[in-house]
């Protein structure tokens, strides 16, 4: 079993659920982009139940409010949520002019659909579940419906997606492979990376022009085995929505490890 979860911030409150012990080792989930905390519903009730799983909704994602009217939605932007509800994460410096440029663009973006003044498309629910799995091709049915419970408002239209529209114009090339390499580099505590086999990003998949992703790989091959562990596993995007008990063994030990050592 799972509670809600509300943190209130300025504009409103971050959604969150819950599961596990209020005083376990505490583990904060954060979802993908245009996902919500559902993602982890299958995974969680598999992994250690000594540990506080807690599963927040980015903003204007999930359950969580949306931004002010205004205010673009930008990968940094995250971080502060997760600030929020949880002291932690750190952010590097960034290159002011690729900055400046991509904020430029965000905002360009945000005014065309601002004047728009869109009104959200309301879908019966096979027809919001099937525009869900088109646009998420490593989703199952099974797998969407679940993330539809909390990204999704039932009206007397039909189903209305809850994520704020404006997601979509964040900039994701804010940081250079440059700057990725030495945020990986300044991480001090042990990670445990998990790549599927058929995910997005696999770096035996890339082609030699993928820079922004080969780069990262590159240092971590050479310098950064020592506190990072990496395991691929068959499966898609979504394993741990679809097949879960691929992933939870491995996520379990890596817990209970950390939570050991904390102890100690």
């Amino acid at each position: 079993m799972f509670s809600e979860l509300k943190f209130p911030v300025p504009w409103g409150h971050v959604a969150a659920k819950a599961w596990g012990p209020s005083e376990g080792y505490p583990v904060l989930c954060l979802h993908g982009w245009l996902d919500n905390a559902n993602t982890f519903d299958k995974l969680i009730p598999l992994l250690p139940r000594d540990c506080y799983y807690v599963a927040m909704d980015f903003s204007g994602h999930g359950l969580s409010s949306h931004r002010p009217a205004g205010s673009p939605y930008h990968f940094l932007d995250y971080v502060s949520d997760v600030r929020r509800v949880a002291a932690g994460g750190c952010v590097a410096g960034m290159d002011t002019e690729a900055w400046l440029k991509s904020k430029r663009m965000v905002i360009d973006r945000l005014l065309s659909l601002e004047a728009k003044q869109q009104t959200p498309k309301a879908r019966s629910p096979e027809a919001a579940l099937q525009r869900l799995l088109e646009a998420n091709r490593h989703l199952t049915a099974e797998g969407g419906a679940i993330l539809l419970q909390r990204g999704a408002t039932e009206t007397p239209a039909g189903l209305v997606y809850n994520r704020d529209m404006r997601v979509h114009m964040q900039s994701r090339e804010s940081f250079t492979a440059e700057q990725c390499v030495k945020l990986l580099q300044k991480i001090q505590d042990r990670v445990l990376i998990i790549i599927a086999q058929d995910g997005l990003l696999v770096p035996h998949n890339l082609d030699s022009t993928n820079h922004f992703v080969k780069a990262p790989w590159e240092a971590f091959e050479s310098t950064l085995k020592q506190h990072i562990q990496l395991v691929e596993v068959p499966g898609s995007h979504f394993v741990h929505l679809n097949e879960p008990e691929v992933v939870s063994g491995i996520i379990g030990n890596f817990l209970t490890a950390q939570n050991t050592r904390a102890r100690l």
